[in-house]
């Protein structure tokens, strides 16, 4: 039986982590050849598509202080957790960090996120030496580690000192049912979908709609002040930003940071173009199907927004064709060759 532990998740708060693990667990429920059981906290008891069971001892918590304090009491007195894990024959830990520490049996843990080694600035400094510390138990004790991109793998390899043997990356997958086009016509305004985290760059973002008079911004989850023809909605349903894909000029996304990055692809799969940042994984996601631009360079940024608003119907193309390929059932058929693996 292959466990999957993800007592760390926080409903609302875990973000891209908790669409993965959500994601994961139901695609698993529908094209998974194993046996599996999902472990939980009290407040995410809701995750559906394999057998679960609720772990009452981890002290889950939706406040920062009480989250802390879950993970640490998880750390330091890991006894009580692992007992569930008796009739497991692996291990896999989706949330980036493995929680409570096991030597036995084998483990997997995904590494979504890897913002730290490339921008501290970004970070506090105990925020800094928590992620150093927790991050560094994490790959040392897992048999195998998985990551979203190939460039996630070689931070690993490069920064943390992981044998390329034992990275196995995997994309991730998009929703098809829910993003696809719309048909209603497309409106004159830019998305851009991004809590307002200093590496989604919304600064650069805003010099560049200076270069774009007569140009309207819309954001979402952002929540701080906004210069003139910016329009903040704040936090918005999936059913609402399905609907401003669908109905956007295109999509812009300049973020200096991804593991991955799905919202250019669930633009294109909404048959939004999209203008897109090269930084990091972003690239390898996009291809071709987005028009790369250098994310500290407004007037880069400009540049490549008239790009794609003159020639919507080529990008859009492009972009439906690209998104095509990241599906989730793709991604849990490549986790379950893990599992095999771990338990080989």
């Amino acid at each position: 039986m292959i466990g999957i532990p993800l007592l760390t998740l926080v409903p609302g708060i875990s973000g891209g982590s908790e669409t993965y693990a959500r994601a994961l667990v139901s695609a698993l429920g529908r094209v998974g050849t194993l046996e599996y059981r999902v472990f939980l906290p009290a407040i995410a008891a809701d995750v559906e598509g394999l057998p679960a069971e609720v772990v009452p001892e981890y002290r889950a918590s939706r406040a920062l202080p009480g989250r802390t304090l879950a993970m640490s009491l998880a750390a330091a007195r890991p006894g009580r957790l692992r007992r569930h894990f008796a009739d497991c024959d692996a291990l896999h830990f989706p949330l980036s960090v493995m929680l409570p520490p096991v030597d036995a049996p084998p483990a997997a843990t995904s590494v979504l996120d890897l913002q730290h080694e490339e921008y501290p600035a970004f970070f506090s400094r105990a925020e800094l030496r928590y992620r150093k510390v927790v991050y560094g138990w994490t790959v040392r004790r897992s048999r195998l580690v998985i990551t979203i991109s190939n460039h996630a793998a070689s931070t690993l390899v490069h920064r943390l000192g992981v044998p390329s043997g034992r990275i196995r990356p995997i994309h991730l997958g998009i929703d098809h049912e829910r993003f696809s086009p719309g048909d209603g016509p497309r409106e004159d305004f830019l998305l851009y979908p991004a809590r307002g985290w200093p590496h989604k760059n919304h600064e650069r973002l805003f010099e560049a709609m200076r270069l774009l008079p007569g140009r309207r911004l819309v954001l979402t989850g952002y929540e701080g002040p906004v210069p003139d023809g910016v329009e903040s909605l704040g936090r918005v349903s999936q059913e609402e930003l399905v609907s401003l894909y669908r109905r956007a000029a295109a999509l812009v996304f300049p973020s200096l940071y991804e593991g991955f990055g799905q919202p250019p692809l669930e633009a294109m799969a909404c048959g939004c173009p999209v203008a897109c940042s090269n930084a990091t994984s972003l690239p390898e996601v996009c291809g071709d199907a987005a028009r790369l631009f250098d994310p500290e360079d407004p007037a880069a940024i400009a540049a490549a927004v008239r790009d794609v608003l003159a020639a919507p119907g080529e990008w859009a193309a492009k972009g439906i064709a690209r998104a095509a390929r990241f599906t989730w059932d793709a991604c849990a058929r490549a986790h379950d060759e893990v599992y095999r693996e771990l338990v080989g």
